[in-house]
C-alpha cells in the first residue's frame, strides 16, 4: 500500500469544515478558470487561423504556376493552356525528397534524411486576370477581373455568395457587395468592363449573376469574378492562352515542400511556381503571430493557477502541522510526508481541470452553434468569432498544466523538511 497516497486521500475527503476548505475551493476555481481561458483562447485562435486561411486558399488556390518572366504588375504574360506537365501533376501521388537531419528540433550540419511524402492534388485549373474599369449607368470604379476556367471548383466560393448565384454563362460575372455598393448596381443589372490593350479601349457588357462577400476587405473591394473566356477576350488572347494554373491540394502540411518539388522536378524552366503563403506573406505572418499570443495566454493562466495552488499548499501545511509532527515522530521520512501534500495537490488540480474542461469545451460549443460572440468584419475579416476544437490540443493543455503546476508545488513542500517534531508537538 502507498502510505502517502492513503493519508492524502483520507485528508482530502475528510470533509473538514474549517477555513481551509474555502482556500481549497478558491484554488480549484483558479485552476478551472485558468484552464477554461486557455481552452477558449486556443480554440478561437486555431479557428481564426483556419477560417482566414480557408478564405485565402478558397479565393486563390494553394499553388500558382505562371510564366517565369512575369512582371509584378497585375497583367500577366500568357502561356499555353496545353502543357505537358499537367499530365505529370495528374499522376503525382507521392514525392521523395531530401531534408536536413534533425535531432531534438535542431539541424545536424552536413547530415540529411531521405523522406517520402504523399501528395493529394484535388484539382488544377487555368486562370487569367486583367485590370479594368467597371462602370454602370451611375458610377465607375477600378477593379481586377479574375477569369476562372470550367475546371474551377465553385464550392470554394459558393459559400460566400450573398445574393444571386454563381456564373453559368460567358457574359455573366460575380461581383463583391463592396463593388456593387460603390457603383450602385444589383443582381441582374448590366455593367461595362473596360480594358486598355495595345493603345485601344476594349469594352464588354456583362450581367451580374450574383454578389459575394469573403470578409477579406482587400479582395472584396478589388475583384470581379468572370468566366475565363471573358478575360481572354478583354486581353485579346487566343482561347488557348491563360495567365497560369492554380493547384488545389488536399493536405497543406507540407505546402512549401510540394511547391518546390513541382517547381524543380516537374515544371519546364520557363514556368514559375509559387505557393500562396509566399505570395501573400504579410497575412500569413500576421496569422502566425497568433501562436505567440496563445503562448502568452498559456503562461499567464498557468501562473495564476500556480500562485493560487502554492498559497493553498502553504496553508495546508500550516493547518496540518500537528499531523506532520506526529508522522515525523513515528519515523516517516521528509519526502514521504511531502508526497502526501503533493498527492493532495494533485487531487485539487484534477478537480479544477475537470471543471475547467466542462466550462471551456461548453463555452466553445455554445459559440460554435450560436455564434454569440460577434466581431467587426472590417478589422478581423470575420463577423463571428470562429471556434476549432482540437482533442489533441486540449489534451496537451491539460497535461502541460497538470505537470507544470505539480512540479512547482514541490518548492513549498520543502518547508516540511525544516519543521522539527519536538517544537511542533510542544505547542500543540
Amino acid at each position: 500500500m502507498n502510505t502517502s497516497r492513503f493519508i492524502a486521500t483520507k485528508v482530502a475527503f475528510a470533509g473538514n469544515k474549517s477555513f481551509t476548505n474555502w482556500i481549497i475551493r478558491i484554488a480549484i476555481c483558479a485552476v478551472a478558470l485558468s484552464l477554461t481561458v486557455m481552452i477558449v483562447a486556443f480554440s478561437m485562435i486555431s479557428g481564426f487561423k483556419k477560417e482566414i486561411s480557408n478564405k485565402i486558399f478558397g479565393f486563390w488556390g494553394h499553388i500558382h504556376i505562371t510564366d517565369y518572366n512575369i512582371s509584378r504588375s497585375i497583367e500577366a504574360s500568357p502561356i499555353s493552356i496545353n502543357q505537358d506537365f499537367l499530365e505529370d501533376l495528374d499522376t503525382l501521388k507521392s514525392i521523395h525528397y531530401q531534408s536536413p537531419l534533425k535531432i531534438i528540433g535542431r539541424n545536424i550540419p552536413g547530415k540529411f534524411a531521405f523522406k517520402t511524402m504523399d501528395v493529394d492534388i484535388k484539382s488544377v485549373y487555368p486562370f487569367a486576370m486583367a485590370p479594368a474599369i467597371v462602370n454602370s449607368t451611375k458610377e465607375f470604379d477600378g477593379v481586377i477581373v479574375r477569369g476562372l476556367g470550367k475546371e474551377y471548383d465553385w464550392t470554394q466560393l459558393e459559400q460566400y455568395i450573398q445574393e444571386g448565384r454563381k456564373i453559368e454563362a460567358q457574359d455573366e460575372v460575380l461581383i463583391s457587395t463592396r463593388i456593387a455598393e460603390r457603383i450602385k448596381v444589383e443582381v441582374g443589372d448590366y455593367i461595362i468592363l473596360n480594358v486598355i490593350k495595345n493603345g485601344q479601349q476594349i469594352a464588354r457588357r456583362v450581367t451580374i449573376a450574383g454578389t459575394y462577400r469573403t470578409g477579406l476587405e482587400e479582395y472584396d473591394r478589388k475583384f470581379i469574378i468572370s468566366d475565363l473566356s471573358k478575360v481572354q477576350e478583354l486581353l485579346l488572347w487566343d482561347s488557348d492562352q491563360v495567365a497560369g494554373f492554380e493547384i488545389i491540394l488536399g493536405n497543406l502540411e507540407n505546402l512549401s515542400t510540394i511547391n518546390e518539388f513541382i517547381a524543380f522536378e516537374i515544371l519546364p524552366t520557363r514556368l514559375y511556381s509559387e505557393n500562396i503563403r509566399d505570395k501573400f506573406p504579410n497575412i500569413f505572418e500576421w496569422l502566425d503571430l497568433q501562436d505567440f499570443n496563445g503562448g502568452v495566454i498559456l503562461i499567464l493562466m498557468i501562473l495564476v493557477a500556480l500562485i493560487n495552488m502554492i498559497t493553498s499548499v502553504l496553508i495546508l501545511i500550516i493547518e496540518r502541522s500537528k499531523m506532520i509532527g506526529t508522522l515525523k515522530a513515528l519515523g516517516m521520512k521528509n519526502w514521504s510526508i511531502r508526497t502526501i501534500f503533493l498527492y493532495y495537490s494533485g487531487y485539487i488540480i484534477l478537480y479544477g481541470l475537470i471543471i475547467g474542461n466542462i466550462l471551456g469545451i461548453g463555452l466553445c460549443l455554445l459559440q460554435k452553434y450560436t455564434g454569440f460572440i460577434k466581431l467587426d468584419e472590417t478589422n478581423y475579416y470575420l463577423s463571428v468569432a470562429p471556434v476549432n476544437l482540437n482533442v489533441v490540443t486540449i489534451s496537451l493543455i491539460n497535461l502541460v498544466a497538470f505537470i507544470v503546476i505539480l512540479l512547482f508545488l514541490t518548492l513549498p513542500t520543502y518547508m516540511i523538511s525544516k519543521l522539527q517534531p519536538v517544537k511542533i508537538l510542544r505547542f500543540e
